[in-house]
C-alpha cells in the first residue's frame, strides 16, 4: 500500500530532521521524505497538520501475558515494536518456541515482537541456551530476565560464549542475596512502613560485577532498567573507560520516587523499586545526557487483584505503553529538552541497542513504522485509558500531554 503522510512536523531524531515535511510509504518501506518519489499515487493519506510525525516507538521492556491485547495496547501508544523477556511460559530457550511467538505476532499485524533469548537452558542459571539457533529463530539478544545466575563461573563462560558470535548480552544489575525478601528502596520510607528494603549497594554490586565480565570477555552488555544514582555513576565510569557497556531506565522512575508509595499503596511496587528523589533526579540527567540510552515502559500489567493485596505481597509491576510517550514528553518539557533528544530515546537509540539499522528512523529504505501524535492533546489517566489486561497505575489522575493520532506499522495503517 502507497501511503502519504501529509503536512506533519517530521522529527527524525538520527537523522537530525525536525521540520514540516511529508512522508511517502511504499511497499513497507519509507519511500521518500518531502518530494512524493516519481510516479507515486497515495492509495490512503493521512492528514497531519499540527501533529508530529516520527517513527514508531521502540519499547525495550514489554511483557505479553495477552498477545493480542498487549499489542493492541502497544499500537494505541505508538508503539511499533516491543522486545519481550525470555521469562515466558514457556521459556524462549528453544528455537520453535522463538519462531511461533514471533509468527503469533506477525498474524496478529499489530506490533512487531522482537524477543529476548534465555541465556541459560530454563533460565536456571546453569548450563548454557542454544544462543546461536535462538539468534537464527530471531532473538536479538540473550537475557536471563529477572532470574539470577547465581554461579559467575557459568555467567563468564556465557559472556564468553556471546562475545564469540557478537551476540549481545541484557543483564538485570541487581544482586540477588543483596536484594533478597526485599520489596522497596532501603531508605527513609520503608523504614517508616516497617517495609523489607532493597538496598543501592544491590544494584551497585551486581553492576560492579557484571562491567568486570564484560571487560574480561569483550561482551556487549545492556543494563536493563537502572534505578540508582550510584548506579548512573558507575555506568557513566565505564562508557569513559571504553566498555562496550549501555543502560536503559523505566519510564516510572522519570517520575515517580520512594515517597509514591505513601501508606502503602501497592500500585507503587515496582522491580527495581522506586528510589530516593535523589536517585530519580540523576536518571533524569543521565538520561539528559546519554549515559542512559534509552526508556522503556517496563510493561508489566498485573491482575487487579494482585494489587488488593498488602504491599510486601503485592505484584511488582504496573503497564506501561499506554503511558510511555506520554511521560517521556513531559520529561523532556520538564527538563527543558528539545522534542528531538526525548524521541531519540525511544525510537533511534533503542534501535541501537537491539542492533537494529532499519528501525527507529524515517530515511528512505527504513521500515515504514511511523507514529503520528498530537502534542499538544490533553488526557487523564484513568483505568479507562488502558488497552492492556493491566490497568493499574499510581499515575491514575494525573493530565497528560501526547495523543496518538495514527500509527503505520510495517507500512500497515493502523
Amino acid at each position: 500500500m502507497n501511503i502519504c503522510i501529509k503536512n506533519g512536523r517530521l522529527v527524525d531524531p538520527k537523522n537530525g530532521i525536525d521540520a514540516q515535511l511529508d512522508l511517502f510509504i511504499a511497499d513497507g518501506r519509507i519511500a521518500a521524505v518531502g518530494q512524493a518519489p516519481a510516479g507515486f499515487t497515495a492509495d490512503k493519506t493521512i492528514e497531519a497538520d499540527g501533529a508530529v510525525v516520527c517513527p514508531g516507538l521502540i519499547d525495550l521492556s514489554v511483557r505479553l501475558p495477552s498477545l493480542e491485547s498487549e499489542l493492541a495496547a502497544a499500537i494505541a501508544g505508538g508503539v511499533t515494536t516491543v522486545v519481550c523477556p525470555p521469562d515466558t511460559k514457556p521459556v524462549l530457550d528453544e528455537p520453535g518456541l522463538v519462531e511461533r511467538l514471533i509468527q503469533r505476532a506477525e498474524a496478529l499485524g499489530l506490533a512487531r515482537v522482537l524477543p529476548l533469548g534465555a541465556l541459560t537452558r530454563n533460565l536456571e542459571g546453569q548450563s548454557l541456551a542454544s544462543m546461536a539457533g535462538l539468534a537464527s529463530a530471531g532473538c536479538v539478544a540473550f537475557s536471563q530476565a529477572d532470574r539470577p545466575v547465581t554461579d559467575l563461573q557459568s555467567l563468564y563462560r556465557a559472556m564468553q560464549y556471546a562475545a564469540t558470535y557478537d551476540f549481545t548480552v541484557w543483564l538485570r544489575p541487581q544482586d540477588y542475596q543483596l536484594a533478597r525478601d526485599g520489596v522497596a528502596h532501603d531508605g527513609e520510607v520503608a523504614a517508616r512502613l516497617g517495609l523489607a528494603g532493597i538496598p543501592v549497594a544491590a544494584e551497585t554490586v551486581a553492576i560492579a560485577t557484571l562491567v568486570e565480565l564484560a571487560k574480561a570477555t569483550g561482551v556487549r552488555l545492556h543494563l536493563m532498567r537502572i534505578s540508582s544514582a550510584a548506579g548512573v555513576a558507575m555506568v557513566r565510569d565505564a562508557q569513559a573507560k571504553g566498555a562496550r557497556v549501555t543502560c536503559d531506565v523505566a519510564v516510572h522512575h522519570l517520575h515517580l520516587s520512594e515517597e509514591d508509595i505513601g501508606y502503602f499503596n501497592a500500585l507503587a511496587r515496582f522491580d527495581p523499586p522506586l528510589r530516593a528523589v535523589s536517585d530519580r533526579a540523576a536518571l533524569r540527567f543521565g538520561l539528559a545526557e546519554g549515559t542512559v540510552g534509552a526508556v522503556c515502559s517496563d510493561h508489566t500489567p498485573t491482575a487487579e487483584d494482585g494489587k488488593l493485596l498488602p504491599f510486601g505481597e503485592a505484584d511488582a509491576g504496573n503497564p506501561g505503553l499506554t503511558l510511555l510517550l506520554p511521560l517521556v514528553l513531559a520529561w523532556a518539557e520538564e527538563a527543558g529538552l528539545s522534542l528531538n533528544t526525548a524521541l531519540a530515546r525511544v525510537t533511534s537509540n533503542a534501535a541501537a541497542i537491539i542492533g537494529r539499522d532499519d528501525l527507529g528512523h524515517l530515511a528512505p529504505g527504513a521500515v515504514a513504522d511511523v507514529c503520528v501524535f498530537d502534542p499538544a492533546a490533553s488526557w487523564t489517566i484513568t483505568p479507562e485509558a488502558f488497552s492492556s489486561v493491566g490497568r493499574n497505575s499510581p499515575l491514575a489522575g494525573r493530565t497528560m500531554k501526547g495523543r496518538v493520532l495514527a500509527v503505520v506499522a510495517g507500512g500497515r495503517p493502523l
